[in-house]
């Protein structure tokens, strides 16, 4: 099949108004070689890296479906067995912080970071509660698809906008990113992720078409005019959406990234040694965050990965219903890689002298009912007995969870807030989505309560419309 991209191609598929940046994904980076750039060699040139210029970056960790903080963070060994797990509590690095057994490794390093047990938003629904907390949305109702756009697009989108950028890799790069219910809304999807979905443990994992080294192939792709004036002369009827903008935008990245062997480097997970790719864990969710610390070092502002898949258990997420997996179960199979992943990237981020310039946040979008509920299984697999068979579970909570952040020059080793004595809502030191937002904005240099983007109506709309920085987690 050819690989070049014509308009005819081009509608067949997309259809009218939504070829977009996300289009082009799934094309595949083999697409990017037919396109064009008349100015190829000066924007090889203009892009050319400049260290020491590197701007205050965030890595992400998403964990869909959510985490139990009675099995993790904040475990409640005195409460009874219908709420209490059965696994031990340990002792951490941080005298008289205690969290289970199932995080030593973690558990040696708690100095490094800070827990927040009392996250809280109020819905109930995977959709609703991941728009809450990536994007500030306080809609309650699941909608199938954002009306805000997420912070992380906010931050790419106002990074745009302060000038060139000097480095050639994108601003915003997804390694396996939370897409399912976020995205850039009425930004557009120019300011979306470029997004990594294979798999980086593979032996043969490369994003296909970076650094272009061949001179021929190079100066092939200089010469494509043919399709950019072909899609000029389409009827402007088709922007209604802005997509030619997002269009342009993404052609200009993808040119980048196809001819500046910089970018190939920042992807090449055989750089590592082998004691780090161990370290970090061989298998997907270790060598995604070993990928996303290399991103940042590189100079990639914002990196979001999302533990999900087949090392969370036979559904793939952690949304841990007792028809979906055996709750414990389910803990035991995922939790040794993710404490690895997560304790091996927040060391590197201190080792490697990341740790002020660099934040690393871990959260879902709710966490798991305190109180154990118990139900039939629905299927057989990693971590869920077979069908019918009655197996515990927790279901969603928002009211109270807890997420954990490093590095970002903020002080480590702390506990923020507190939940009652079954863990089921906050008595001390609640923090919101608006709260969450506003300190991640605040690390990047954006005052959240000073700015505002116009939506598709023109209305000015403020990035954070309720909350402020966390002081506790503020240099």
């Amino acid at each position: 099949m050819s690989s070049i991209i014509t308009p005819s191609k081009l509608a067949r598929c997309a259809g009218p108004l939504s070829w977009s940046r996300r289009s082009f994904m799934q094309v595949g980076l083999s697409g990017f070689a037919s396109l064009t750039w008349p100015g190829l060699l000066k924007l090889r040139a203009e892009n050319a890296v400049k260290p020491g210029h590197e701007r205050k970056a965030i890595i992400m960790v998403w964990l869909p479906g959510g985490l139990s903080h009675l099995d993790s963070y904040d475990p409640k060994p005195e409460i009874g067995s219908e709420y209490r797990g059965p696994f031990k509590t340990i002792s951490t690095k941080v005298p008289g912080t205690h969290f289970t057994e199932l995080m030593p490794l973690q558990a040696r390093i708690a100095d490094k970071f800070t827990v927040l047990r009392s996250m809280n938003q109020k819905a109930g629904g995977h959709p609703a509660g991941s728009m809450q907390m990536l994007s500030g949305d306080a809609d309650t109702r699941d909608k199938p698809k954002p009306r805000l756009p997420d912070w992380m697009s906010v931050a790419h989108y106002l990074r745009s906008k302060e000038g060139k950028r000097t480095n050639p890799l994108p601003n915003y790069i997804g390694v396996n990113p939370p897409l399912e219910y976020n995205g850039p809304a009425y930004l557009g999807d120019a300011y979306a992720p470029f997004s990594v979905m294979d798999d980086p443990n593979r032996p043969n994992f490369q994003v296909p078409n970076l650094g272009l080294s061949d001179e021929a192939e190079t100066r092939r792709l200089s010469e494509r005019v043919a399709l950019r004036k072909s899609l000029d002369k389409m009827e402007r009827a088709f922007d209604r959406e802005g997509e030619l903008g997002a269009l342009d935008e993404f052609e200009t990245q993808a040119m980048t990234l196809l001819t500046n062997p910089q970018t190939r480097d920042a992807f090449d997970l055989n750089k590592e040694d082998a004691a780090t790719r161990d370290r970090y864990g061989r298998n997907r969710w270790g060598q995604q965050l070993l990928l996303a610390r290399r991103l940042v070092e590189s100079g990639v502002e914002m990196v979001t990965s999302s533990l999900s898949g087949p090392l969370c258990g036979r559904v793939g997420n952690w949304d841990d219903h007792a028809v979906n997996h055996h709750q414990f179960e389910a803990l035991r199979f995922r939790m040794p890689n993710y404490d690895q992943a997560v304790a091996a990237l927040i060391e590197d981020i201190y080792a490697r002298g990341l740790d002020k310039r660099v934040l690393v946040v871990v959260t879902g979008e709710f966490g798991r009912t305190p109180k154990i509920s118990f139900d039939r299984s629905t299927g057989a697999g990693d971590a869920s007995a077979p069908a019918g068979t009655l197996q515990p579970g927790r279901d969603h909570w928002p009211r109270a969870f807890t997420n954990i952040w490093a590095g970002g020059g903020i002080q480590t080793g702390g506990i923020i807030g507190a939940t009652d004595k079954r863990g089921e809502d906050v008595i001390e030191r609640p923090c919101g989505p608006g709260d969450f937002l506003a300190t991640i904005y605040h690390h990047l240099g954006i005052d959240s309560s000073k700015i505002t983007i116009n939506d598709l109506n023109g209305r000015p709309t403020p990035i954070v419309d309720h909350g402020r920085p966390i002081a506790e987690l503020i240099a």
